[in-house]
């Protein structure tokens, strides 16, 4: 008998989007390929990135299963009801889903309420047999062994690098920003031979797109003796280019750069944030030492790893004076690639609470949670100070003048330790990554961000009065 099938689709459109947006990004999101690769052989299974391919309504499968984060829920939502409306069976998982699952299930045949091991096999026997229950709830800290490899064969072929997999989850700080931080988890990690298994799982995929891979950790380095030792065996597997994510204070270890190097570590994303010391403690990320950043990225760039760093306006401390002089830190600074963002006090975090108590929040459409709108009333800068100031360090950081001048100087601190063609092998990878991280973030904030930037009028705060009776009820 033919296998019923399992359609994953993992959200990425803005609900209020006029049009639909692909993103230009090299690696897929972890949790569809994941969620695959623990779903049991009883059905057959497919796995839909709305990053960079539309949602197929007309689909054979029998089954949907929706992933989405906060700002997604919407979306989530209306997915939901256009399959349901056609006799699908659908159901719903995620950080959101877990979070505020009362909030959720009314719109979904099921959902799955924390981490998905040892619980979505048995959803998925259920499914088939049609005995399925409300709701399926993991355990409260689940175990991270045995954990099956993604299904790197479902990735479109349009990521350049679909070998994406965790070491650990959680991560140590407290910033309040952070939605870990809504209902803290310890910071765990995944045994090493899991993860390098992950790492060669690569039946497949053609040949050169199993030299590179990403570690979607939210912070690699919460545990730094494991980090070393885990990039140690990544070493030994000759990838040309790996790419990772980690707090600034790892660098101070020159053990652990030693061990990136090693590894064939190209890209780090490191969550700097802000040159704004007050802002920084303003949202309790007093990891990050402004006076660090310029010789912890140089550790990098002389190793031959590109900084990739987060950038937040409209944190709470920011002001008109440093948004001007902005554009010229970062110069001093260095990093390579930014992600700016403006800064919103997502749903249900210790940030929110505050901001919701103080009845500033100016927006309670959560599709607009997604670090492209301004939804709070700043202490002192206005939406138009705040939009003009991301304008304008993008428009400075992306000019193209400054994009071959970045890349010049990175490849001037470059230090030969290999054959002269590995070098230049190297350097042309660099290159690679480099100019495909720059012109995704040009392209968004130019063509997604720009147009809709629109000045949001100040409300009264007895506007807000339904979110924030909504938040204050809510077991966060």
């Amino acid at each position: 008998m033919k296998k019923p099938k399992l359609l994953i689709i993992v959200l990425f459109q803005n609900l209020k989007d006029a049009e639909p947006y692909y993103a230009r990004t090299p690696a897929p999101p972890l949790p569809g390929i994941l969620l695959a690769g623990m779903t049991p052989s009883i059905v057959d299974v497919e796995v839909v990135h709305e990053m960079v391919r539309p949602i197929p309504y007309d689909t054979d499968a029998d089954f949907i299963a929706v992933s989405f984060m906060d700002y997604l829920a919407p979306h989530a939502y209306e997915v939901a009801g256009r399959f349901r409306e056609q006799g699908k069976v659908v159901v719903g998982g995620g950080k959101f889903a877990s979070t505020f699952p009362d909030e959720v299930d009314p719109h979904f045949d099921s959902i799955l309420v924390g981490e998905a091991q040892g619980v979505w096999p048995h959803m998925v026997h259920d499914l088939v047999s049609g005995t399925l229950r409300k709701r399926y709830e993991g355990e409260q800290v689940p175990a991270l062994a045995n954990i099956p490899p993604p299904r790197y064969d479902l990735v479109e072929g349009k990521f350049t690098v679909p070998i994406v997999t965790e070491a650990s989850r959680g991560c140590p700080h407290p910033c309040t920003y952070c939605q870990l931080n809504i209902r803290r988890l310890a910071h765990r990690t995944r045994p090493i031979p899991d993860v390098i298994r992950d790492l060669t799982h690569t039946n497949g995929l053609p040949w050169f797109k199993r030299k590179m891979a990403m570690i979607l950790d939210n912070n690699l380095g919460g545990d730094l003796k494991y980090a070393k030792s885990l990039l140690r065996e990544i070493a030994k597997l000759k990838f040309w280019a790996i790419g990772t994510q980690f707090s600034v204070e790892c660098l101070r270890d020159d053990d652990f750069v030693d061990a990136l190097a090693e590894a064939g570590c190209r890209m780090a994303f490191i969550g700097m944030e802000s040159l704004n010391t007050a802002s920084l403690l303003g949202v309790q990320k007093r990891q990050n030492r402004v006076d660090e950043y310029k010789v912890a990225f140089d550790k990098l760039h002389r190793r031959g790893i590109l900084t990739f760093t987060g950038l937040m306006f409209a944190l709470e401390e920011d002001t008109v004076e440093y948004y001007e002089q902005l554009p010229q830190r970062l110069e001093e600074v260095g990093t390579c690639v930014i992600l700016p963002s403006i800064s919103i006090p997502i749903y249900g975090t210790p940030w929110y609470r505050r901001v919701v108590d103080e009845g500033r929040i100016l927006d309670t459409d959560i599709s607009h949670y997604e670090g492209d709108h301004v939804v709070f009333r700043h202490p002192t800068l206005s939406p138009e100070q705040i939009h003009s100031a991301y304008r304008r360090v993008n428009m400075v950081f992306y000019a193209w003048t400054n994009i071959v001048k970045r890349l010049w100087r990175f490849l001037l601190k470059q230090e030969r330790t290999e054959s002269l063609p590995a070098f230049l092998f190297k350097l042309a990878l660099i290159s690679f990554i480099y100019l495909k991280l720059s012109i995704f973030q040009r392209h968004h904030a130019q063509e997604r961000v720009f147009p809709q930037m629109q000045t949001i009028a100040n409300r009264p705060i007895d506007a807000c009065e339904d979110v924030i009776t909504e938040v204050q009820g809510m077991p966060i």
